[in-house]
This record gives structure tokens, sequence and C-alpha cells, in this order.
């Protein structure tokens, strides 16, 4: 993995954490190599982390990442290799890629991330358009970017079992689109590959799910280099049929709240930690850091007002909230400026290719920073390397940057994990044997 050195200041307590992964630097790259050769990794995603100084642990795994904008210029050569990595081992010898994005047009900085992918796509030799699921879009329609510059979308044409643009026929689907409304009838049986797989989409997804396959691999990774898992794995528990509006299902998110705050009291006496123990409360579908909020007592949630539960009821696209993850809040203690932050790291295929810092200036350190006002800091780089810098200390920027990559490639791997075991997943592969 090639891993920049960062050149943006950081702030935040040394993590004896750190340093058992940097110790154990030659037997982590060859357990995930040994990973790698066993399961099929999502062709990209992104991970939200939290550092609270006494745990480094993922929080969320998008499988559709709409930040590649966001990410710093000197990226860009590292997310190239990436992709053409990716690309070759699913089509070897695809030439079109049809990217279909997200539907929201009236969100710029999103569409700008669309063109810095498809950028990104065309640089790795691939030629690109961009098809849009918008029933409005009959004709091909220009989109002015924020940073200068238009966005071409054209309309979808569905010819037998592949998805085409007017004089294009691409040999491979790749969807920036995270389906959270539904699977289109048009992206359904086709024979080219769609990337991510559609059961990869929020609307069979669930995050439950992911961070159950994420703590399987955290416990297997946390056996290799002698550790307490729950340094990387923050408790969870799933708690379904919840009606925020009604306020159905209310015994059973309180009883999981007071469970988890619990096991968490425990393991802060364990380790004499003094912060108080949080949870975040979270739609157990869905993105955008929406349906979310912060518990310390199971009283928060029966008190909840009218307008909160609305806030909890719907999430994007507005779909209605009737599943929910209880999941430890970790804390972040990690800041830009006077600003609380999180880092986001990028990976294509196997790679991590970059991130930024999710900043929020009206946010505390126990709260989501996916909202409104948020703003991102690109990870400055100074020149890649293929080491962190072992010679440094712990808490030195590359070696920081480096434990960042390890756990985010431990949800990704937990996320290839997850997509191999989904109904969806089994079904495609018996669809496509019985065909063979």
């Amino acid at each position: 993995m090639t891993v920049p050195h960062l050149t943006t200041a950081l702030s935040g307590p040394l993590l004896d954490l750190e340093r058992q992964v940097l110790q154990a630097m030659p037997a982590i790259e060859h357990w995930l190599r040994a990973q790698w050769q066993e399961h099929t990794v999502p062709f990209y995603s992104s991970v939200d982390l939290r550092n609270s100084g006494f745990k480094l642990a993922a929080v969320d795994t998008n499988l559709f990442p709409g930040g590649f904008n966001n990410l710093n210029p000197d990226f860009h050569p590292l997310c190239v290799q990436a992709a053409m990595s990716a690309i070759e081992k699913i089509c070897p010898d695809a030439r079109g890629v049809l990217l279909i994005p997200e539907n929201h047009t009236r969100n710029l900085y999103y569409l700008q991330n669309v063109a810095t992918l498809a950028r990104i796509l065309r640089h790795a030799g691939m030629s690109v358009r961009i098809g849009s699921l918008l029933p409005e879009i009959t004709a091909p329609a220009e989109l002015d970017l924020p940073e200068g510059g238009k966005l071409r979308l054209e309309p979808l044409v569905r010819r037998g079992n592949r998805l085409q643009l007017e004089g294009f026929d691409p040999c491979v689907v790749l969807l920036n689109n995270d389906l959270s409304a539904g699977i289109p009838q048009i992206l359904t049986s086709l024979e080219q590959p769609v990337l991510p797989p559609l059961h990869a989409g929020w609307s069979t997804r669930r995050k439950s799910n992911h961070f159950e396959a994420y703590r399987r691999v955290a416990q297997e990774f946390a056996k290799l280099i002698g550790i307490d898992p729950w340094l990387i794995n923050p408790f969870f528990e799933k708690c379904g049929k919840i009606n925020f509006q009604e306020r159905r299902g209310e015994e059973c998110l309180t009883g999981y709240v007071e469970e988890l705050l619990n096991d968490i009291r425990a393991k802060y006496r364990e380790y004499g930690i003094t912060e108080d123990p949080f949870v975040i409360v979270k739609a157990d579908a869905g993105t955008y850091g929406m349906g979310i909020m912060t518990v310390k007592n199971a009283s928060e949630v029966r008190e909840l007002n009218r307008k909160q539960r609305k806030k909890m009821a719907v999430v994007k696209e507005g779909l209605a909230v009737t599943e929910v993850l209880v999941q430890e809040g970790v804390y972040t203690f990690e800041s830009v400026g006077d600003a609380v932050a999180e880092p986001v790291v990028y990976m294509i295929d196997r790679f991590v290719v970059g991130g930024f810092y999710r900043v929020h200036t009206e946010r505390g350190k126990d709260q989501n920073l996916n909202a409104p006002g948020m703003h991102f800091v690109p990870l400055a780089f100074e020149t890649p390397c293929s080491q962190p810098d072992l010679e440094g200390k712990p808490g030195c920027p590359p070696n920081r940057f480096y434990a960042y990559g390890v756990v985010a490639r431990l949800a990704l791997l937990a996320a290839a994990i997850e997509l191999e075991a989904a109904p969806e997943a089994a079904l495609d592969r018996a669809t496509r044997s019985s065909a063979a």
C-alpha cells in the first residue's frame, strides 16, 4: 500500500494502539494480503473513523463515496493507479465506463465529485460518459460546476440486457448512486458488470450486517497483534420494528441503550477512562448523516419531543426508519484549528488513496459531524512512500495516517465479507452458475 506523508498538522493524544500497529506492520500487511486473496473487495469505499486517543475505530462505511472532490489533488495519481487495478480485475478488456450518479443535481459540490471521479477513470484509460436515472433527462444536459467547467448528463437506454447511452455501449456500469430509493428496473439483470453490486445499495444493505462482519474481522485482527478488540471495535446492537412517530419500539431501543451504556462503563473502568459514555442511535440503512442522535441516558429516548421524533423518523429520499443501529459512541479528540474533526479515509479497490478531515465548528467531540455546517480539510501530502516512518514516534503524521489506513482496510474487508454473505449475492452466484 502506498502511504504518502502528511503535511497537515495533527493534534490529538498519542495512541499505545498506534505503537502496537507499527510494531506489527509486517504481520499486518502479510495478513491483509492473504485476505485480499480470499475476498473480493468493493470497487471503492470511504470509512469514517473516530480517534479518542484510547480508541481508534471505524464508525461508518460508505460503498458509494461522494467526496472525491474533497481529496487533495496530490492523491490523483494514486487514485488512477488503484482504479486501473480495480477495473483490470473485473473486466480486463474494459474500455468504456458508464457512470451513474445520484439524482440530486442541485448539489453542485456533489456534481464536482462526479466530475472528479470521471477524470480519475479517464486518466486510468477509460472512455467515460455519465448517465442519469432522472426521468426528466430525456436529452443530453450540461450542468455548470462550482470550480468551472460543465458536467454532461445523458439519458439511459436499455437494449436487451445491456445498459447504454446513445452511441455508447460500455463494458462496465459504475454506480455512484446508493439506491436508497430502491433498485430501478433498468439496472436489473444486466449482462455488464455493475459496480458496486446492486445489493450493496441501501435498499437492501444494513449497517448492522456490516458491523457484525467488522466485529469478526476486528477479533481476528486483535488476536494477530495482541490487543483488546474493543480498542478498534465499537459495541453495537440492532433494534428493529421501530416507529418514532407513533412511539412504537421504544422499549427495545431504551433497553439496548441501557445495555450498551453499561458495557461501555465497564470498559471505561477497566482502562481508567473518566469520560462519560454515550451511544449513537442511527438508521440501520442510509447515509448523509440523517436519522442520527447522541444519547447519554436511556431516558433521553423516552423523552424525545415531537420535533426530535420527526427528525429520526425519515432519512434520505423520505424513507421511513423502521430499524436502527445502537452503536457505542467514540469520542473524537482530534481538531483542526478550534473545531472538532474526524478523519475519512478513501479507498479504491484495496488501496488507500487519500482522505480528508470532516470538520464542524458547531458540533462537539461526542456528536455526529456529518451534518449541515460541516466543511472538509484535505489531508496534505508531501511525497509518496511505501512504509510508515518506523524511525518516528507513533503519533507523527505518517504513522498516524498508517494507523488510519489499517483500521479503514479492516472496514473494507468487513464490507467484502458482508456483501459475500448477502442473500442477493448467493442468488446471483447461483443464477450465473446455472446459466453457465
